[in-house]
């Protein structure tokens, strides 16, 4: 299994005290340490990759909003960015892409990114909820373009509605997307009705309190079905670990359990429709203990082939 990171990605600074902080990766590749994964270097992203999840001049906005020297920049009252986060935020992206290619080129069949800034609420035209650009997007469109895909799917467990990912499915109906989240939480979309002018959208939206066997049978009931239905490709998962009952930012009650759960249904998937093709990015997760935990736990079924 392959391990896409680079250290330019502990650089993205905010403020102190700020949820989303470098010290939230460090505990990530801690938890993996032991694991067996071929770690390689995020490369920076393509200006046409990034392109395809933001069009126009998103990306330009945000290389000219870089503050110099040890200056902090809020992109939105959540987002912030340091003088570090242009090359963290492109090789976040990139990390995605190269994924991807891995992937699809046999190289081997899974890919973990553990990366920062986090991507899902980036929409096409802003920053949002610590997110700049859109990672799981990027990736998935690179492989219906650059590798001439018919059907991708993302599958967003994190606790939070991934609503950037899901703006690029209304617009790709090509693109699956299927999120497990809280509501009522930030951001405020994910409702249950909300299905895409293709019908490519699945949300399942769960209470405060919700522990894994809600969610398990929320997946088993709406999410899973849908998405061997639509016989992807190739899988990308949206890999937030916030919904663990001892994140701060959510009131969700799940454990490692239930992410190693999600490892190995989403891979017997992935090995019926899509040769096993799966292709995971890291997203929340602010608990640093259960977090380290919780990826080590998903990447550890996923390991266990």
């Amino acid at each position: 299994m392959l391990l896409f990171t680079h250290p330019s990605m502990l650089a993205h600074v905010t403020p102190e005290g700020h949820p989303e902080s470098p010290r939230r990766l460090a505990a990530v590749l801690k938890g993996l340490e032991g694991l067996t994964l071929e770690r390689r270097e995020a490369p920076w992203a393509e200006r046409e990759a990034i392109a395809r999840a933001h069009p126009g001049g998103y990306a330009d906005a945000f290389n000219a909003a870089i503050p110099r020297d040890d200056a902090i920049a809020a992109l939105d009252p959540d987002t912030f960015i340091s003088a570090g986060s242009r090359e963290a935020a492109y090789r976040a992206a990139g990390a995605a892409v190269a994924a991807v290619d891995a992937v699809l080129n046999d190289e081997d069949d899974m890919a973990f990114c553990a990366v920062r800034p986090p991507g899902h609420h980036a929409e096409p035209q802003r920053a949002m909820g610590f997110c700049v650009f859109n990672n799981v997007a990027v990736g998935a469109l690179h492989a219906l373009e650059a590798h001439g895909l018919r059907k991708v799917a993302v599958v967003d467990f994190d606790v939070h509605h991934g609503n950037g990912t899901q703006s690029a499915a209304m617009a790709e109906p090509r693109l699956f997307f299927a999120s497990t989240h809280q509501s009522p939480l930030y951001p405020g979309t994910g409702f249950a009705e909300e299905r895409g002018p293709a019908n490519n959208i699945v949300n399942a939206p769960l209470p405060p309190g919700a522990d894994g066997s809600v969610w398990r049978a929320a997946m088993e009931r709406e999410v899973l079905p849908a998405l061997d239905a639509f016989a992807p490709e190739l899988i990308l998962v949206s890999a937030g670990f916030d919904a663990h009952g001892d994140d701060p930012l959510a009131a969700m009650a799940l454990d490692e359990e239930d992410f190693a759960w999600a490892a190995k249904t989403l891979r017997t998937i992935a090995l019926q429709r899509c040769k096993g093709k799966l292709v995971s990015t890291l997203e929340g997760g602010y608990d640093l203990p259960a977090l380290a935990r919780s990826a080590r736990a998903y990447v550890g079924a996923l390991e266990r082939r």
